[in-house]
Protein backbone atom coordinates (compact mmCIF):
# COMPACT_ATOMS: atom_id res chain seq x y z
CA UNK A 1 0.00 0.00 0.00
CA UNK A 2 2.71 2.41 0.95
CA UNK A 3 6.50 2.74 0.85
CA UNK A 4 8.08 5.41 2.99
CA UNK A 5 10.27 7.40 2.25
CA UNK A 6 8.56 7.62 -1.17
CA UNK A 7 11.85 7.85 -3.07
CA UNK A 8 13.14 4.49 -1.80
CA UNK A 9 13.37 2.34 -4.93
CA UNK A 10 12.40 -1.32 -4.78
CA UNK A 11 12.01 -3.49 -7.86
CA UNK A 12 8.60 -5.06 -8.50
CA UNK A 13 10.07 -8.47 -7.69
CA UNK A 14 11.32 -7.21 -4.32
CA UNK A 15 7.96 -5.62 -3.53
CA UNK A 16 6.15 -8.88 -4.28
CA UNK A 17 8.60 -10.87 -2.13
CA UNK A 18 8.27 -8.42 0.75
CA UNK A 19 4.47 -8.67 0.56
CA UNK A 20 4.51 -12.47 0.80
CA UNK A 21 7.14 -12.48 3.56
CA UNK A 22 5.20 -9.98 5.67
CA UNK A 23 2.34 -12.33 6.52
CA UNK A 24 2.12 -15.76 8.15
CA UNK A 25 1.75 -18.19 5.23
CA UNK A 26 -0.12 -20.91 7.08
CA UNK A 27 -3.28 -20.58 9.10
CA UNK A 28 -2.55 -19.07 12.47
CA UNK A 29 -5.58 -18.88 14.70
CA UNK A 30 -3.78 -16.40 16.94
CA UNK A 31 -5.25 -12.93 17.09
CA UNK A 32 -3.35 -9.85 18.15
CA UNK A 33 0.16 -8.63 17.30
CA UNK A 34 3.18 -10.70 16.31
CA UNK A 35 6.71 -9.77 15.30
CA UNK A 36 9.19 -11.69 13.17
CA UNK A 37 11.93 -11.08 10.63
CA UNK A 38 13.05 -12.25 7.20
CA UNK A 39 16.03 -11.87 4.88
CA UNK A 40 15.63 -11.22 1.19
CA UNK A 41 18.01 -11.49 -1.76
CA UNK A 42 18.31 -8.15 -3.55
CA UNK A 43 16.92 -8.33 -7.09
CA UNK A 44 18.67 -6.61 -9.99
CA UNK A 45 22.17 -5.12 -9.93
CA UNK A 46 23.88 -3.25 -7.11
CA UNK A 47 22.22 0.00 -6.09
CA UNK A 48 23.86 2.97 -4.51
CA UNK A 49 23.19 3.08 -0.81
CA UNK A 50 21.36 6.14 0.48
CA UNK A 51 24.02 6.33 3.21
CA UNK A 52 27.28 8.13 2.58
CA UNK A 53 29.69 5.63 4.08
CA UNK A 54 33.17 4.97 2.70
CA UNK A 55 33.13 1.46 4.10
CA UNK A 56 34.22 2.69 7.53
CA UNK A 57 31.26 1.05 9.26
CA UNK A 58 32.04 -2.38 7.77
CA UNK A 59 35.74 -2.03 8.65
CA UNK A 60 35.02 -1.23 12.29
CA UNK A 61 31.94 -3.36 12.99
CA UNK A 62 32.21 -7.03 14.05
CA UNK A 63 32.12 -9.29 10.96
CA UNK A 64 28.78 -10.68 12.13
CA UNK A 65 27.19 -7.19 12.10
CA UNK A 66 28.44 -5.83 8.79
CA UNK A 67 26.02 -4.07 6.49
CA UNK A 68 24.85 -6.58 3.89
CA UNK A 69 25.64 -5.78 0.26
CA UNK A 70 23.28 -8.16 -1.57
CA UNK A 71 20.49 -8.79 0.94
CA UNK A 72 17.88 -6.84 2.85
CA UNK A 73 16.54 -7.70 6.28
CA UNK A 74 12.84 -7.18 6.84
CA UNK A 75 11.49 -6.63 10.35
CA UNK A 76 7.74 -7.23 10.56
CA UNK A 77 4.99 -6.14 12.94
CA UNK A 78 1.79 -7.99 12.00
CA UNK A 79 -1.64 -7.24 13.45
CA UNK A 80 -4.70 -9.49 13.10
CA UNK A 81 -7.92 -8.49 14.87
CA UNK A 82 -11.62 -9.26 14.32
CA UNK A 83 -13.33 -6.54 12.33
CA UNK A 84 -16.81 -7.14 10.91
CA UNK A 85 -16.52 -4.19 8.50
CA UNK A 86 -13.75 -6.03 6.56
CA UNK A 87 -14.63 -8.45 3.77
CA UNK A 88 -12.92 -11.37 5.50
CA UNK A 89 -14.09 -10.37 8.95
CA UNK A 90 -10.55 -9.54 10.06
CA UNK A 91 -8.23 -6.53 10.02
CA UNK A 92 -4.84 -7.87 8.85
CA UNK A 93 -1.92 -5.56 8.28
CA UNK A 94 1.86 -5.54 8.54
CA UNK A 95 4.30 -2.70 9.00
CA UNK A 96 7.76 -3.70 7.76
CA UNK A 97 11.08 -1.98 8.36
CA UNK A 98 13.66 -2.80 5.66
CA UNK A 99 17.37 -2.43 6.41
CA UNK A 100 20.77 -3.81 5.45
CA UNK A 101 21.73 -3.98 9.12
CA UNK A 102 21.08 -7.09 11.25
CA UNK A 103 19.99 -5.08 14.32
CA UNK A 104 17.03 -7.29 15.16
CA UNK A 105 16.52 -5.98 18.74
CA UNK A 106 16.78 -2.31 17.87
CA UNK A 107 14.43 -2.50 14.88
CA UNK A 108 11.85 -4.73 16.57
CA UNK A 109 11.85 -2.38 19.56
CA UNK A 110 11.36 0.56 17.18
CA UNK A 111 8.42 -1.23 15.52
CA UNK A 112 6.79 -1.83 18.92
CA UNK A 113 6.73 1.94 19.36
CA UNK A 114 5.70 2.89 15.81
CA UNK A 115 3.33 0.15 14.57
CA UNK A 116 0.38 0.52 17.00
CA UNK A 117 0.44 4.27 16.35
CA UNK A 118 0.69 3.71 12.57
CA UNK A 119 -2.34 1.37 12.43
CA UNK A 120 -4.25 4.16 14.12
CA UNK A 121 -2.99 7.29 12.34
CA UNK A 122 -1.52 5.90 9.07
CA UNK A 123 0.83 7.89 6.84
CA UNK A 124 1.17 11.10 8.91
CA UNK A 125 2.60 8.94 11.71
CA UNK A 126 5.29 7.50 9.38
CA UNK A 127 6.15 10.94 8.12
CA UNK A 128 6.69 12.23 11.66
CA UNK A 129 8.74 9.16 12.63
CA UNK A 130 10.94 9.35 9.50
CA UNK A 131 11.63 13.03 10.18
CA UNK A 132 12.92 12.03 13.61
CA UNK A 133 14.95 9.08 12.29
CA UNK A 134 16.53 11.40 9.68
CA UNK A 135 18.12 13.28 12.59
CA UNK A 136 19.70 10.15 14.11
CA UNK A 137 23.50 9.93 14.00
CA UNK A 138 25.00 7.17 11.80
CA UNK A 139 25.82 3.89 13.60
CA UNK A 140 29.49 4.27 14.55
CA UNK A 141 30.96 1.07 16.04
CA UNK A 142 32.00 1.59 19.67
CA UNK A 143 29.65 4.52 20.27
CA UNK A 144 26.59 4.73 22.50
CA UNK A 145 23.77 6.47 20.68
CA UNK A 146 20.64 8.20 21.98
CA UNK A 147 17.89 7.84 19.39
CA UNK A 148 14.76 9.96 19.99
CA UNK A 149 11.49 8.70 18.50
CA UNK A 150 7.86 9.38 19.44
CA UNK A 151 8.68 10.91 22.81
CA UNK A 152 11.01 8.06 23.81
CA UNK A 153 14.81 7.98 23.66
CA UNK A 154 16.21 4.55 22.74
CA UNK A 155 19.77 4.14 23.99
CA UNK A 156 22.02 1.54 22.36
CA UNK A 157 25.70 0.84 21.98
CA UNK A 158 26.90 -0.13 18.50
CA UNK A 159 29.36 -3.06 18.91
CA UNK A 160 32.87 -2.70 17.53
CA UNK A 161 35.39 -5.16 16.13
CA UNK A 162 37.83 -4.30 18.92
CA UNK A 163 35.37 -5.33 21.68
CA UNK A 164 36.60 -8.36 23.58
CA UNK A 165 34.39 -11.28 22.51
CA UNK A 166 32.07 -12.34 25.28
CA UNK A 167 32.54 -9.21 27.35
CA UNK A 168 29.32 -7.74 28.66
CA UNK A 169 28.23 -4.51 26.98
CA UNK A 170 29.75 -1.44 28.58
CA UNK A 171 27.35 0.01 31.12
CA UNK A 172 25.93 3.26 29.79
CA UNK A 173 26.81 6.13 32.05
CA UNK A 174 25.33 9.25 30.47
CA UNK A 175 21.76 8.67 31.61
CA UNK A 176 21.35 11.24 34.33
CA UNK A 177 21.00 14.19 31.93
CA UNK A 178 18.38 12.52 29.78
CA UNK A 179 14.75 13.22 30.56
CA UNK A 180 12.65 11.22 30.15
CA UNK A 181 14.94 8.36 31.22
CA UNK A 182 15.98 6.46 28.10
CA UNK A 183 14.81 3.03 27.05
CA UNK A 184 18.15 1.18 27.30
CA UNK A 185 18.61 -1.84 25.00
CA UNK A 186 21.35 -4.16 26.33
CA UNK A 187 22.22 -5.19 22.75
CA UNK A 188 21.28 -4.12 19.23
CA UNK A 189 21.21 -7.70 17.96
CA UNK A 190 21.62 -10.45 20.56
CA UNK A 191 18.57 -12.67 20.98
CA UNK A 192 17.54 -14.43 24.16
CA UNK A 193 19.43 -17.60 23.20
CA UNK A 194 18.17 -19.58 26.17
CA UNK A 195 14.56 -18.95 25.20
CA UNK A 196 15.20 -19.65 21.48
CA UNK A 197 17.05 -22.92 22.19
CA UNK A 198 14.56 -24.06 24.87
CA UNK A 199 13.50 -27.32 23.17
CA UNK A 200 17.00 -28.22 21.89
CA UNK A 201 19.30 -27.36 24.80
CA UNK A 202 20.69 -30.91 25.01
CA UNK A 203 21.54 -30.76 21.28
CA UNK A 204 23.17 -27.32 21.18
CA UNK A 205 26.56 -28.81 20.41
CA UNK A 206 25.27 -30.85 17.48
CA UNK A 207 23.57 -27.74 16.09
CA UNK A 208 26.81 -25.78 16.55
CA UNK A 209 28.67 -28.41 14.48
CA UNK A 210 26.02 -28.33 11.74
CA UNK A 211 26.30 -24.51 11.58
CA UNK A 212 30.11 -24.62 11.63
CA UNK A 213 30.11 -27.01 8.66
CA UNK A 214 27.52 -24.96 6.76
CA UNK A 215 25.17 -27.94 6.45
CA UNK A 216 21.78 -27.44 4.72
CA UNK A 217 19.08 -27.26 7.36
CA UNK A 218 15.33 -26.67 7.56
CA UNK A 219 13.68 -25.26 10.68
CA UNK A 220 9.97 -26.14 10.70
CA UNK A 221 8.09 -24.02 13.18
CA UNK A 222 4.48 -23.23 14.09
CA UNK A 223 4.86 -19.49 13.42
CA UNK A 224 7.13 -17.01 11.61
CA UNK A 225 8.18 -15.68 15.04
CA UNK A 226 9.52 -19.04 16.22
CA UNK A 227 10.99 -19.80 12.80
CA UNK A 228 12.87 -16.51 12.45
CA UNK A 229 14.13 -16.49 16.03
CA UNK A 230 15.43 -20.05 15.78
CA UNK A 231 17.23 -19.40 12.47
CA UNK A 232 18.83 -16.19 13.78
CA UNK A 233 19.84 -17.96 17.00
CA UNK A 234 21.45 -20.78 15.00
CA UNK A 235 23.40 -18.48 12.69
CA UNK A 236 24.61 -16.40 15.66
CA UNK A 237 25.99 -19.34 17.61
CA UNK A 238 29.37 -19.28 15.79
CA UNK A 239 30.25 -15.73 16.89
CA UNK A 240 32.83 -14.23 16.58
CA UNK A 241 33.25 -16.46 13.50
CA UNK A 242 31.04 -15.23 10.70
CA UNK A 243 28.41 -17.59 9.36
CA UNK A 244 29.17 -17.29 5.63
CA UNK A 245 26.31 -19.33 4.15
CA UNK A 246 22.91 -18.10 3.12
CA UNK A 247 20.08 -18.06 5.67
CA UNK A 248 16.36 -17.30 5.50
CA UNK A 249 14.76 -16.71 8.90
CA UNK A 250 11.34 -17.08 7.28
CA UNK A 251 10.61 -18.53 3.86
CA UNK A 252 7.31 -19.05 2.01
CA UNK A 253 6.15 -21.13 -0.95
CA UNK A 254 5.80 -17.91 -2.98
CA UNK A 255 9.50 -17.11 -2.76
CA UNK A 256 11.36 -16.74 -6.05
CA UNK A 257 13.98 -19.25 -4.79
CA UNK A 258 11.33 -21.86 -3.97
CA UNK A 259 12.16 -23.98 -7.05
CA UNK A 260 15.89 -23.70 -6.41
CA UNK A 261 15.53 -25.09 -2.86
CA UNK A 262 12.95 -27.80 -3.49
CA UNK A 263 14.48 -29.37 -6.60
CA UNK A 264 15.67 -32.93 -6.19
CA UNK A 265 18.01 -32.88 -9.18
CA UNK A 266 20.86 -31.37 -7.16
CA UNK A 267 22.02 -31.40 -3.55
CA UNK A 268 20.34 -28.87 -1.25
CA UNK A 269 22.29 -25.57 -1.00
CA UNK A 270 24.32 -24.54 2.09
CA UNK A 271 21.54 -22.64 3.77
CA UNK A 272 19.43 -22.55 6.93
CA UNK A 273 15.83 -21.91 6.04
CA UNK A 274 12.91 -21.32 8.40
CA UNK A 275 9.43 -22.39 7.27
CA UNK A 276 5.94 -22.66 8.77
CA UNK A 277 3.82 -24.07 5.94
CA UNK A 278 3.25 -27.85 6.45
CA UNK A 279 3.54 -28.23 2.67
CA UNK A 280 7.33 -27.96 3.12
CA UNK A 281 7.46 -31.25 5.02
CA UNK A 282 6.76 -32.93 1.72
CA UNK A 283 8.84 -30.72 -0.58
CA UNK A 284 11.95 -30.58 1.64
CA UNK A 285 11.97 -34.22 2.77
CA UNK A 286 15.22 -34.85 0.92
CA UNK A 287 17.16 -32.26 2.99
CA UNK A 288 19.72 -33.89 5.32
CA UNK A 289 18.80 -32.06 8.56
CA UNK A 290 15.30 -30.98 9.60
CA UNK A 291 14.56 -29.40 12.96
CA UNK A 292 10.89 -29.44 13.88
CA UNK A 293 9.96 -27.28 16.88
CA UNK A 294 6.69 -26.44 18.64
CA UNK A 295 5.61 -23.16 20.24
CA UNK A 296 8.22 -21.71 22.58
CA UNK A 297 6.89 -21.59 26.10
CA UNK A 298 8.86 -20.19 28.98
CA UNK A 299 8.02 -22.39 31.93
CA UNK A 300 9.65 -22.90 35.30
CA UNK A 301 11.22 -26.26 34.47
CA UNK A 302 13.31 -27.68 31.62
CA UNK A 303 10.95 -27.83 28.65
CA UNK A 304 10.50 -31.11 26.86
CA UNK A 305 13.66 -31.75 24.84
CA UNK A 306 13.23 -32.92 21.26
CA UNK A 307 14.76 -36.24 20.24
CA UNK A 308 17.09 -36.97 17.33
CA UNK A 309 15.20 -39.16 14.86
CA UNK A 310 15.84 -40.87 11.54
CA UNK A 311 14.81 -38.91 8.45
CA UNK A 312 12.60 -41.78 7.37
CA UNK A 313 10.37 -41.02 10.38
CA UNK A 314 9.41 -37.69 8.84
CA UNK A 315 5.67 -38.09 8.29
CA UNK A 316 3.57 -35.49 6.64
CA UNK A 317 1.53 -33.03 8.71
CA UNK A 318 1.48 -34.83 12.06
CA UNK A 319 5.27 -34.84 12.38
CA UNK A 320 6.34 -34.62 16.02
CA UNK A 321 8.98 -32.11 17.12
CA UNK A 322 12.50 -33.51 16.74
CA UNK A 323 15.81 -33.24 14.90
CA UNK A 324 15.47 -35.45 11.85
CA UNK A 325 19.00 -36.31 10.74
CA UNK A 326 21.48 -39.16 10.44
CA UNK A 327 24.37 -36.83 11.41
CA UNK A 328 26.88 -38.23 13.93
CA UNK A 329 28.67 -35.53 15.94
CA UNK A 330 32.46 -35.34 15.82
CA UNK A 331 32.75 -34.15 19.43
CA UNK A 332 31.46 -35.83 22.55
CA UNK A 333 28.58 -34.21 24.39
CA UNK A 334 29.40 -31.70 27.12
CA UNK A 335 27.27 -32.66 30.14
CA UNK A 336 28.45 -29.75 32.31
CA UNK A 337 26.55 -27.15 30.26
CA UNK A 338 23.20 -28.89 30.69
CA UNK A 339 23.87 -29.38 34.44
CA UNK A 340 24.60 -25.67 34.84
CA UNK A 341 21.49 -24.65 32.89
CA UNK A 342 19.34 -27.08 34.92
CA UNK A 343 20.72 -25.65 38.14
CA UNK A 344 19.81 -22.19 36.80
CA UNK A 345 16.24 -23.32 36.12
CA UNK A 346 15.93 -24.77 39.64
CA UNK A 347 17.26 -21.53 41.13
CA UNK A 348 14.92 -19.49 38.93
CA UNK A 349 17.80 -17.61 37.35
CA UNK A 350 16.61 -14.93 34.91
CA UNK A 351 16.63 -15.90 31.25
CA UNK A 352 19.32 -13.33 30.36
CA UNK A 353 21.73 -14.97 32.86
CA UNK A 354 21.04 -18.40 31.31
CA UNK A 355 21.54 -16.91 27.84
CA UNK A 356 24.87 -15.43 28.90
CA UNK A 357 25.97 -18.89 30.12
CA UNK A 358 24.94 -20.46 26.85
CA UNK A 359 26.60 -17.77 24.75
CA UNK A 360 29.82 -18.04 26.78
CA UNK A 361 29.86 -21.83 26.23
CA UNK A 362 29.39 -21.47 22.46
CA UNK A 363 32.01 -18.70 22.30
CA UNK A 364 34.58 -20.87 24.11
CA UNK A 365 33.79 -23.77 21.80
CA UNK A 366 34.25 -21.60 18.69
CA UNK A 367 37.45 -20.08 20.06
CA UNK A 368 38.94 -23.49 20.89
CA UNK A 369 38.25 -24.49 17.30
CA UNK A 370 39.46 -21.29 15.64
CA UNK A 371 42.58 -20.40 17.72
CA UNK A 372 44.75 -23.21 16.24
CA UNK A 373 43.72 -22.00 12.75
CA UNK A 374 44.64 -18.42 13.69
CA UNK A 375 48.03 -19.54 15.03
CA UNK A 376 48.82 -21.56 11.92
CA UNK A 377 47.70 -18.72 9.66
CA UNK A 378 49.96 -16.28 11.52
CA UNK A 379 52.93 -18.61 10.95
CA UNK A 380 52.48 -18.17 7.16
CA UNK A 381 53.31 -14.46 7.40
CA UNK A 382 56.81 -13.59 6.09
CA UNK A 383 59.36 -12.46 8.71
CA UNK A 384 59.56 -8.72 9.17
CA UNK A 385 63.27 -8.68 8.28
CA UNK A 386 62.40 -10.14 4.86
CA UNK A 387 60.57 -6.91 4.02
CA UNK A 388 63.00 -4.56 2.26
CA UNK A 389 62.15 -1.13 0.85
CA UNK A 390 63.16 -1.58 -2.80
CA UNK A 391 61.67 -4.99 -3.48
CA UNK A 392 58.01 -5.99 -3.63
CA UNK A 393 56.91 -7.38 -0.25
CA UNK A 394 57.30 -11.19 0.03
CA UNK A 395 54.23 -13.39 -0.43
CA UNK A 396 52.19 -15.01 2.33
CA UNK A 397 52.99 -18.73 2.25
CA UNK A 398 50.17 -21.01 1.03
CA UNK A 399 47.82 -22.68 3.54
CA UNK A 400 48.64 -26.40 3.61
CA UNK A 401 45.95 -28.50 5.27
CA UNK A 402 48.32 -31.37 6.12
CA UNK A 403 50.83 -29.02 7.78
CA UNK A 404 48.00 -27.54 9.79
CA UNK A 405 46.87 -31.02 10.87
CA UNK A 406 50.43 -31.80 12.06
CA UNK A 407 50.49 -28.59 14.09
CA UNK A 408 47.45 -29.78 16.04
CA UNK A 409 49.48 -32.42 17.92
CA UNK A 410 51.12 -29.77 20.10
CA UNK A 411 48.84 -26.75 19.58
CA UNK A 412 45.37 -28.14 19.05
CA UNK A 413 41.99 -27.37 20.64
CA UNK A 414 42.83 -29.71 23.55
CA UNK A 415 44.86 -26.85 25.06
CA UNK A 416 41.75 -24.74 25.66
CA UNK A 417 38.88 -27.23 25.54
CA UNK A 418 38.11 -30.29 27.68
CA UNK A 419 35.87 -31.81 25.01
CA UNK A 420 37.12 -35.08 23.57
CA UNK A 421 36.21 -36.33 20.14
CA UNK A 422 37.37 -36.39 16.54
CA UNK A 423 38.63 -32.79 16.22
CA UNK A 424 40.72 -33.74 13.15
CA UNK A 425 37.65 -35.06 11.34
CA UNK A 426 35.78 -31.87 12.20
CA UNK A 427 38.59 -29.70 10.74
CA UNK A 428 38.74 -31.83 7.56
CA UNK A 429 35.02 -31.39 7.02
CA UNK A 430 35.25 -27.66 7.90
CA UNK A 431 37.83 -27.13 5.11
CA UNK A 432 35.11 -28.03 2.59
CA UNK A 433 32.61 -25.51 3.97
CA UNK A 434 31.84 -21.93 2.86
CA UNK A 435 32.64 -20.85 6.44
CA UNK A 436 36.31 -21.88 6.05
CA UNK A 437 36.47 -20.16 2.69
CA UNK A 438 35.01 -16.94 4.13
CA UNK A 439 37.30 -17.03 7.17
CA UNK A 440 40.41 -17.72 5.07
CA UNK A 441 39.71 -14.94 2.55
CA UNK A 442 39.10 -12.41 5.31
CA UNK A 443 42.35 -13.36 7.13
CA UNK A 444 44.37 -13.43 3.90
CA UNK A 445 43.10 -9.97 2.98
CA UNK A 446 44.01 -8.60 6.42
CA UNK A 447 47.51 -10.12 6.24
CA UNK A 448 48.13 -8.77 2.73
CA UNK A 449 47.15 -5.30 3.93
CA UNK A 450 49.47 -5.65 6.94
CA UNK A 451 52.33 -6.57 4.60
CA UNK A 452 51.61 -3.52 2.44
CA UNK A 453 51.63 -1.35 5.57
CA UNK A 454 54.94 -2.82 6.80
CA UNK A 455 56.44 -2.25 3.35
CA UNK A 456 55.44 1.43 3.39
CA UNK A 457 57.03 1.77 6.83
CA UNK A 458 60.23 0.15 5.56
CA UNK A 459 60.31 2.67 2.69
CA UNK A 460 59.98 5.51 5.22
CA UNK A 461 62.97 4.25 7.20
CA UNK A 462 65.16 3.93 4.08
CA UNK A 463 67.83 6.36 2.87
CA UNK A 464 66.34 7.40 -0.42
CA UNK A 465 69.13 9.78 -1.47
CA UNK A 466 71.77 7.07 -1.13
CA UNK A 467 69.63 4.71 -3.20
CA UNK A 468 69.26 7.27 -6.01
CA UNK A 469 73.02 7.89 -6.41
CA UNK A 470 73.73 5.19 -8.99
CA UNK A 471 70.25 4.88 -10.55
CA UNK A 472 69.22 5.91 -14.05
CA UNK A 473 66.36 8.34 -14.70
CA UNK A 474 64.18 5.47 -15.92
CA UNK A 475 64.59 3.59 -12.63
CA UNK A 476 63.89 6.75 -10.61
CA UNK A 477 60.73 7.59 -12.59
CA UNK A 478 59.65 3.96 -12.18
CA UNK A 479 60.08 4.30 -8.40
CA UNK A 480 58.00 7.51 -8.31
CA UNK A 481 55.15 5.81 -10.18
CA UNK A 482 55.29 2.75 -7.89
CA UNK A 483 55.31 4.85 -4.72
CA UNK A 484 52.41 6.92 -6.00
CA UNK A 485 50.40 3.79 -6.72
CA UNK A 486 51.16 2.51 -3.20
CA UNK A 487 49.97 5.76 -1.66
CA UNK A 488 46.71 5.70 -3.60
CA UNK A 489 46.14 2.07 -2.62
CA UNK A 490 46.91 2.76 1.05
CA UNK A 491 44.31 5.53 1.10
CA UNK A 492 41.65 3.68 -0.91
CA UNK A 493 41.96 0.45 1.06
CA UNK A 494 42.39 2.28 4.38
CA UNK A 495 45.50 0.25 5.16
CA UNK A 496 46.57 0.12 8.81
CA UNK A 497 49.28 2.79 8.30
CA UNK A 498 49.95 5.89 10.39
CA UNK A 499 49.05 9.16 8.67
CA UNK A 500 52.61 10.46 9.29
CA UNK A 501 54.02 7.48 7.35
CA UNK A 502 51.84 8.36 4.36
CA UNK A 503 52.89 12.01 4.58
CA UNK A 504 56.56 11.03 4.67
CA UNK A 505 56.16 8.86 1.57
CA UNK A 506 54.44 11.81 -0.10
CA UNK A 507 57.37 14.03 0.86
CA UNK A 508 59.81 11.43 -0.52
CA UNK A 509 58.02 11.50 -3.85
CA UNK A 510 58.35 15.30 -4.01
CA UNK A 511 62.07 15.09 -3.06
CA UNK A 512 62.77 12.52 -5.79
CA UNK A 513 60.86 14.50 -8.42
CA UNK A 514 62.77 17.64 -7.36
CA UNK A 515 66.09 15.93 -8.17
CA UNK A 516 65.10 15.15 -11.79
CA UNK A 517 65.56 17.36 -14.91
CA UNK A 518 62.83 19.96 -15.39
CA UNK A 519 61.13 18.34 -18.40
CA UNK A 520 60.63 15.10 -16.41
CA UNK A 521 59.49 17.07 -13.38
CA UNK A 522 56.77 18.72 -15.47
CA UNK A 523 55.53 15.34 -16.77
CA UNK A 524 55.47 13.75 -13.30
CA UNK A 525 53.75 16.73 -11.69
CA UNK A 526 51.20 16.63 -14.48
Amino acid sequence: QLVYPHDFRLTEKEKTSICYLSFPDSYSGGLGDTQFSFRLRQAGGPRSSPFQDDGRYNREAPLTLQREAAHYFGYVYFRQVKDSSMRRGYFQKSLVLVSRLPYVNLFQCLLQLIAPEYFDKLEPCLEAVCNEIDQWPPPVPGQTLNLPVMGVVIQVRIPSRVDKPGSSPVKQCNQENLLPAPLVLPSVHELDLFRCFQPVLIHVQMLWELMLLGEPMVVMAPSPTVSSEMVLALTSCLAPLRYCCDFRPYFTIHDSEFKEYTTRTQAPPNIVVGVTNPFFIKTLQHWPHILRVGELRMSGDLPKQVKVKKLAKLKTLDTKPGIYTSYKTFLHKDKTLIKRLLKGIQRKRPSEVQSALLRRHLLELTQSFIIPLEHYMASLMPLQRAITPWKNPPQIRPFCQEDFMKSLEHAGPQLTCVLKGDWLGLYRRFFKSPNFDGWFRQRHREMTQKLEALHLEAICEADIVAWMKDKSEVEIVDLVLKLREKLVRARCQHLPVKEETLQRVSLYIDTIIGSLPEDLQAVLHH
